[in-house]
């Protein structure tokens, strides 16, 4: 599997997972769905975004898959970046992981992108 390929599989599964245990994913991410309102927000928000936007990406062999999921994974970086300077989060190994990932799978789904057109 290439490089783009595992973006648009990690993009998708994480969205399946947010949508299946849309409580965990939100305790993991320190968010606080206070309401069934807030988890069926979560779950579709989230997970169904990145569910459907992944396995589009998956199936498809139009390189503008790979580019949406490479913008979205490094929209996530830039604006977690900014954040830093903004809200001024605290930081653990998580965030910096998590920021890893968004700018590896992004850029890995960019590139495919590029070598497909």
């Amino acid at each position: 599997m290439n490089l783009g390929r595992w973006s648009s599989a990690a993009l998708m599964l994480s969205g399946v997972a947010i949508a299946l245990t849309p409580e965990r994913a939100a305790s993991a991410l320190h968010l606080a769905p206070t309401s069934d309102r807030g988890v069926t927000e979560t779950r579709a928000g989230l997970g169904g975004t990145y569910a459907a936007l992944g396995g589009w990406a998956l199936v498809s062999r139009d390189p503008a898959a790979q580019r949406a999921v490479g913008v979205t994974w490094l929209g996530a970086a830039t604006v977690r970046l900014a954040s830093l300077a903004i809200d001024r989060p605290p930081t653990d190994w998580t965030f910096w992981s998590y920021l890893a990932g968004e700018i590896g799978f992004g850029a890995s789904a960019l590139a495919a992108a590029r070598r497909r057109a």
